[in-house]
């Protein structure tokens, strides 16, 4: 998969500049049908415990099905300092390696983070999906910005994600007696689509099983490699 080599910023100036530049490009909703999705992706970052190293997975599954067809890993250094709502830099450039690294392209992409609930609105699902030009889902376990209340107890319950008086978001509830995720679009897709494809990729655990097997599979690399 080809996602044309991205340079990335070495100062916070850079990355809010670059943040404000691809927002300009952000499209939200005109994704396709579900049912025309054949492929999705989920992609995770571990951070090494004793170095400063980043370890990036990709896993790939049939849809609806949940099949594995595909797995990328990559590792580096990272070369971005850890700047709240900038961790996009950080894990960013590994990540896009991984990405590289998958020989079946998926139709869409869900992230263990967040993509229009994020202080400039592009967090790593927005991101990414302007880098890969793919429709893309942030799912994220902890809230970075807004206000909510809790969904109600079964799973598929929904509440808004408020910030600045802007709905950014989606809080799921996605497995009786478990904390909720938090949903937001990334890039092409709408928020009630966004949210259908999350939970219709729940197997019984609070997160999607594409976001779920790419979080295991970065973590092995990691442990994997001592970190």
């Amino acid at each position: 998969m080809n996602t044309g080599g991205s340079c990335w910023p070495e100062t916070v100036a850079e990355a809010r500049a670059l943040q404000e530049a691809l927002r300009s490009r952000l499209v939200v909703g005109g994704a396709p049908d579900l049912d025309s999705v054949g492929l999705v992706a989920g992609a995770d970052v571990s951070f090494s415990r004793v170095a400063n190293r980043v370890y990036a997975a990709v896993v790939v599954l049939t849809y609806p099905g949940l099949a594995e067809v595909d797995v990328a890993t990559a590792e580096g250094d990272a070369t971005f300092p850890y700047v709240p709502g900038f961790l996009v830099y950080r894990e960013g450039p590994v990540l896009e390696r991984a990405f590289a690294a998958l020989s079946r392209m998926p139709d869409v992409v869900l992230f263990d983070g967040h993509g229009l609930a994020h202080p400039r609105r592009l967090g790593i699902a927005s991101h990414f999906g302007i880098l890969l030009d793919r429709p893309t889902v942030g799912v994220a376990k902890s809230r970075l910005v807004g206000e909510f209340e809790d969904p109600g107890p079964e799973p598929g319950d929904t509440a808004p994600l408020i910030d600045r008086g802007e709905p950014v978001g989606c809080v799921l509830r996605t497995k009786r007696g478990v904390r909720p995720v938090f949903v937001s679009v990334g890039h092409r897709i709408g928020l009630e689509q966004a949210v259908d494809l999350a939970l219709s990729c729940c197997r019984g655990y609070r997160l999607p099983e594409p976001t779920r097997l790419a979080h295991l599979r970065s973590n092995a690399c990691r442990k994997s490699n001592g970190g």
